[in-house]
């Protein structure tokens, strides 16, 4: 079956940068898109990356600009800069096991693993 760990949250200051990490296992769709989504306290969890191929990507509105994606294989990578207090959340790592490209958007239905998330907090 598949698993999926983050790392790479810590509490930082705003406008500081971030790097998290999310390595798979028992995943074999190298090809297809994983993502990034947050959950903060008191809001719904949203989308904030994903990606299908490198030249490939989605953001959500609100980090574009500031974060950005990478995938190699069953790893994906969020880079983050010019963090703000609002971007604290846990953040988790999704991957799909769908193949079209269209389904790699910031939808959870379309995510299907989950790792346990990562906690980012900006101050």
């Amino acid at each position: 079956h598949v698993q999926l760990v983050e790392s790479g949250g810590v509490s930082v200051e705003a406008g500081g940068s971030l790097r998290l990490s999310c390595a798979a296992s028992g995943y074999t769709y190298s090809s297809y898109c994983m993502g990034w989504f947050r959950q903060a306290p008191g809001k719904e969890r949203e989308g904030v990356a994903s990606t299908h191929t490198r030249l490939m990507t989605t953001y959500a509105d609100s980090v574009k600009g500031r974060f950005t994606i990478s995938k190699d294989h069953a790893k994906t990578v969020l880079r983050m800069d010019g963090l703000k207090p609002e971007d604290t959340a846990m953040y988790y790592c999704a991957a799909s096991r769908y193949a079209g490209s269209s389904y790699c958007d910031l939808s959870r239905q379309n995510y299907h693993y989950w790792g346990q998330g990562t906690q980012v907090t900006v101050s």
